[in-house]
């Protein structure tokens, strides 16, 4: 599967795909990371519980929060991949953000989870074909393909990606 149709994706997500839609998945996936990666690269460990703003998220906690999407946007696309018609639930960032124990984590740490992370996720996408891409299932009264949620998950990473360059270190 090269590139997904926009109009396939529910509006909640549309934001997120339209920053790779203009790459095949697989590709959106690794460069996504990769420039995660490249962002976060030297940052020192004192960047982990830095805010732009009081009642924002510290930088660990957004990372944490990029971790459990990802998590959960694969579990998704593996049950739908498996022909799992069970409506799935969505989640509260908000509430499982306070759970993710951020504040005792490194930033070496969640960066080296996070490309372990990636690393699952490309195996995941890499073993579905061309008709586990294009199987649908439902969250949230919202209707997801497979392919939709791999690209769902490398438009999250960018976007998070963006709002730390913007508003954390540009301001730290």
């Amino acid at each position: 599967m090269n590139y997904i149709d926009i109009k396939i994706v529910p509006s909640f997500y549309q934001g997120y795909v339209n920053q790779v839609k203009h790459l095949p998945l697989m590709e959106a996936l690794a460069q996504s990371h990769h420039e995660f990666k490249n962002l976060m690269q030297g940052k020192p460990e004192s960047f982990a519980s830095y805010r732009y703003a009081e009642e924002k998220w510290s930088v660990a906690e957004l990372v944490c929060h990029m971790l459990d999407a990802e998590r959960i946007f694969c579990y998704r696309a593996l049950r739908f991949a498996r022909k799992d018609q069970t409506v799935l639930s969505g989640f509260d960032e908000n509430a499982y953000a306070p759970e993710a124990n951020a504040a005792s984590r490194t930033l070496a740490g969640l960066l080296q989870e996070a490309w372990h992370l990636r690393q699952s996720t490309l195996d995941l996408f890499n073993s579905f074909n061309e008709e586990m891409y294009l199987r649908k299932g439902k969250v949230n009264d919202n209707e997801l393909s497979v392919l939709a949620l791999g690209y769902i998950i490398a438009g999250h990473e960018t976007h998070h990606r963006k709002v730390l360059q913007e508003r954390y270190f540009t301001k730290a």
